[in-house]
């Protein structure tokens, strides 16, 4: 329960934090295109199954691989508001990977099988020191 109402808030709640904080004079404008970043989540529709609820998403969907953030960190260089659609697909990514590290701290099992593992398993020992 915990964790899908911290995932749901790093999806909605920060976008909002991060446009008041960081761009007051047009917030709405930020935040409405943070909020189109997630549909990023467009390529889940490529998995089979489409949902599930222990898969991380960090480098098995096409649109969250190491690649694609790399682009979006990139995009952080460009001008508005491909810098703010940058910002957010990473806001995103980021959100996912946190979703994927408390995933591995319920069940570490139950992602045995996913891409970004070693990934997971080395924020998980980076931030339990």
């Amino acid at each position: 329960m915990i964790q899908t109402v911290i995932h749901y808030f790093l999806h909605f709640g920060m976008p909002l934090i991060i446009a008041y904080t960081f761009f007051r004079n047009d917030y709405k404008r930020v935040y409405l295109i943070l909020l189109a970043t997630m549909l990023v989540d467009l390529d889940h529709l490529l998995a089979t199954p489409i949902f599930s609820p222990n898969r991380c998403s960090i480098n098995f969907h096409p649109l969250h691989t190491y690649y694609a953030m790399a682009v979006y960190a990139a995009m952080l260089f460009l001008p508005k508001p491909y810098k703010i659609i940058g910002l957010g697909l990473l806001l995103h990514t980021l959100t996912d990977l946190n979703d994927c590290v408390m995933t591995y701290l319920n069940c570490p099992q139950c992602l045995s099988d996913a891409p970004a593992r070693e990934l997971v398993e080395w924020l998980v020992r980076a931030t339990s020191a």
